[in-house]
């Protein structure tokens, strides 16, 4: 990538950023949700990607998938357990450009005080100014985790064999940057 403008510290815009996830119910369908309460801060250098980082928090108690029973169930101890772990973390610990405009961010996922390196795909979809003045870059990504990785196990078998609950997770970025001046 040759466009510098990119080089810079940049605020996460928790209006316009989703962090989702998806997942398979009962075997037949697939539910998604996401959190609505998003903060963190990427810096990014590309003439020294080793001085590139990334900072993400997520509130646990923000998930949302339009059952406000469902959301009071992943609330629960059966899986995100808020009340004890209200959040989910990611630090980076390497970002690295690894085609036109296709990012690698590697780095610590944190989810109920377990913590696991993960790499995020992450692909830059553009930078613009807004009718604000404010320089925006715009991501996005998908990475498929196993939620039991973290502690996130509960579930109950089906009649046909099968969970209601799938243990693979798609979690998905759409982050929307604002350039700090």
């Amino acid at each position: 990538m040759t466009d510098t403008t990119l080089t810079g510290t940049w605020d996460i815009d928790p209006s316009h950023t989703r962090i989702g996830f998806a997942t398979r119910h009962a075997m037949v369908t697939r539910v998604r949700g996401a959190f609505n309460d998003v903060t963190g801060q990427i810096e990014i250098n590309l003439e020294d990607p080793s001085l590139s980082r990334a900072e993400l928090t997520v509130q646990m108690t923000s998930v949302d998938t339009r059952s406000q029973q469902r959301d009071d169930h992943l609330r629960s101890t059966d899986f995100f357990d808020t009340e004890t772990y209200p959040e989910m973390a990611f630090s980076s610990t390497r970002i690295e450009e690894v085609d036109e405009d296709s990012f690698i961010v590697t780095g610590d996922l944190t989810i109920k005080d377990r913590t696991r390196s993960i790499g995020i795909p992450l692909r830059f979809m553009g930078i613009d100014t807004d009718p604000f003045g404010n320089v925006r870059a715009g991501f996005e990504g998908a990475r498929r985790i196993d939620r039991r990785d973290w502690g996130i196990s509960w579930n109950t078998p089906l009649d046909s064999g099968g969970l209601l609950v799938s243990d693979r997770i798609q979690l998905e970025f759409e982050l929307s940057l604002i350039k700090q001046v």
